[in-house]
């Protein structure tokens, strides 16, 4: 397996950990419970910035060019109407 494809893999795992964290958190009474996982997030966080950045650094991962103002306006029309 190549460094690219490590690389992959490990951001897709590191997203994965985010999405449970932000479901797992709102549904937990046990304050004490809820600050560990708050805690834990955040450094899946800090670690899926670091293995974004290393992805960009080695072109690994190239993001989409950014929206333009019309399309901004478009999508915010969309979400006005609803």
């Amino acid at each position: 397996m190549d460094e690219k494809t490590m690389v992959a893999d490990a951001l897709v795992g590191i997203n994965g950990e985010l999405k449970m964290f932000g479901d797992m958190i709102p549904q937990t009474e046990n304050k004490e419970l809820k600050q560990c996982l708050k805690q834990m997030r955040n450094q899946c966080e800090m670690s899926q910035e670091k293995m974004y950045e290393a992805a960009r650094e080695r072109s690994y991962y190239v993001p989409a060019e950014k929206a333009t103002q019309e399309e901004i306006n478009h999508v915010k029309s969309i979400v006005q109407m609803k």
